[in-house]
This record gives C-alpha cells, structure tokens and sequence, in this order.
C-alpha cells in the first residue's frame, strides 16, 4: 500500500508543480518545448523498469504472479509500450476535437491537464475491475481476446474517409441537454456567466467529449495490456506512464501524423498479437522477451515504412 500511496503523490505532485509552475501562464507549447517534455517522460518511463526491478526484488510490493524481477520489469515496459502505441489514435481524435471547437492553441495544454485526471481515475477503475473479472473468472480472458481481434480486424477495414465528428457526437448532443453551452471563450476559463446563466465554454466541451473518448480507447488498450500481465501495479503504472507522456506527445506530433500513416498497420499488428496470446495462453506460453520484441519491432516498422514513403512521395 505504501507503495501505491508514494506512487499516486509523485504523480500529483508533479501534475501540481506542472499547472502551478511549469505552465502557470498559458503559451502555445512550441515543437521544441514538447519534444523536450516527450523525452523526458520517455526517458522516465524506461528508467522506471529499474525501479520495478528493484521494488520486485525486495519484495516491496504484492506480486500476485509471482513474478521475477527481471520478468516484472518486461512486462512493465512491454504495457508501457503497448499503450504508447495505442495512445497515436488517441492524439489524432484529440486533434480534431479541438479543431471543431476551435480552442486556441495556448488553452489546450490546460484540457489536457484536466484530462490526465480524469483518465487516471476512470483507467485506475476500469483496470480494477477487468484484474477482479481476469482472477475471478478466467474465461472473460478468451472474451477480452476476441475483442481485440475484432477490433484489429475493423481497424483494417475500416475507411480513411469515415472521420469522427465531435459536434455530431452523442456525447455533445448530450451535454447540450444537461447544460447550456457557448461558443465564446473566455480565457482559460471551463463555464462563464451570461445574464445570470451559467454556460460551458468550449473549453469544457472538449474536456468532455476527450475524456469519453479516453474511455473509449480504454477498451481497447486496457484488455491488451492485460493479455501481457494481470498485475494490477505493473498494468496501471504503464498506463499512468503512457497517460502522462500524451500531452507532449501531442504536441509533438499532432502536426506530423500524416507522415506516420503505416503505424495504423502497427497497432492492427499489435491488437492482433496480444487478441491471439489472449485466446491461446491456456496452450502455449509465451516467454516475455518475444511480447516486448514482436510490439517494438511492430513500432519501428510502421515508423520507417511511413518515413520511406513519405520520402518516395516527396522525390
């Protein structure tokens, strides 16, 4: 437990001294500032294997699996990484939300911000219960891995030209009943009062409908990192590593997406690797360094294919 305790205060405390110090004035986060930001959270999240090992080698935290330190390290980075991978769709929704609401670019780190929060809790339940349902009822595994297979199977069929429209979206049509909303931005304020009337500005609206389509991606990349381990530490620290690494991310590569185009062909790879170690882990066993290869080669594929092509275009 102190282990968890000392966890979740590192990652708010560091949240905190990033609204209230880091970013307390709001700028547009130029390329340089993100790419700095996306390594160090890069660079943290692979040093944070080492404290795996060592929390694992002395037995600092419960370890359900029994696993080795060595292993339990793999596996964190093998999560990590399968998150990370998951997180690009996840950035080019977030892209086009704040397009159709037109949020200014020095307000969208502060949506952001809010966003981490809500995705920590609403992944820390949605983590809890798919570990209770794994332990206590071993068949939702074969479940979790049909799901992944047919998820990867729609990505690839799925057409380019079918885009998501927030301002058609249940979720804004929704929202539009419970409460009055704006379109005039004031600030960086989320509500402001019009002739006694509190509305939403689009600052709101955007956090909203993120944080639904967080959920969203959550069904997808939560039951895959569980197809890797079962430990709920392990699967909720990569998940909060990769969370936090998607605000510089985003800024980092939401202009650039569309020269990665081959890494959709990645993660429909990589859905189907962890959907097929789902459905066959009660006959074959697969050691944790070919999990963590078969995802990072899967990357670096999608990645120097969409670079080589994009060069051949340009030539």
């Amino acid at each position: 437990m102190i282990v968890w305790i000392s966890f979740l205060a590192a990652i708010f405390l560091f949240l905190a001294l990033d609204l209230g110090v880091f970013n307390k004035t709001p700028h547009i986060i130029s390329t340089k500032e993100a790419s700095k930001w996306t390594a160090i959270w890069v660079t943290l999240s692979f040093l944070f294997s080492g404290i795996i090992y060592w929390l694992y080698s002395n037995n600092y935290i419960s370890n359900p699996d029994n696993l080795k330190p060595a292993a339990a390290s793999i596996k964190y980075l093998t999560g990590y990484l399968i998150e990370l991978s998951l997180s690009v769709d996840n950035i080019f929704v977030i892209a086009i939300i704040f397009s159709a609401f037109k949020i200014p670019q020095k307000y969208q780190h502060r949506v952001l911000f809010w966003g981490i929060l809500g995705a920590i809790l609403f992944r820390g339940l949605m983590i809890y219960f798919g570990v209770l349902l794994i332990h206590k009822f071993i068949w939702t595994t074969y479940i979790f891995g049909v799901f992944l297979i047919f998820t990867a199977v729609k990505m690839l069929f799925t057409k380019e030209d079918e885009k998501f429209e927030p301002r058609k979206s249940f979720v804004y049509k929704t929202l539009r009943k419970i409460v009055p909303i704006t379109t005039h931005i004031d600030g960086e304020h989320f509500f402001v009062k019009r002739r006694h009337i509190t509305a939403a500005t689009p600052l709101f609206v955007a956090l909203i409908v993120i944080e639904v389509m967080d959920v969203v991606f959550a069904l997808d990349s939560v039951p895959a990192i569980l197809a890797i381990t079962s430990d709920p530490f392990l699967v909720f620290s990569s998940n909060i590593f990769a969370i936090l690494g998607l605000r510089s991310m985003y800024f980092f590569l939401s202009h650039m997406l569309e020269r990665f185009s081959y890494l959709e062909y990645s993660l429909i790879a990589i859905l189907s690797f962890v959907g097929i170690k789902m459905l066959l882990h009660d006959f074959i066993d697969f050691p944790e360094w070919i999990s963590l290869t078969f995802i990072a080669l899967s990357l670096l594929i999608g990645i120097l294919v969409s670079l080589k092509r994009n060069k051949e275009d340009t030539v």
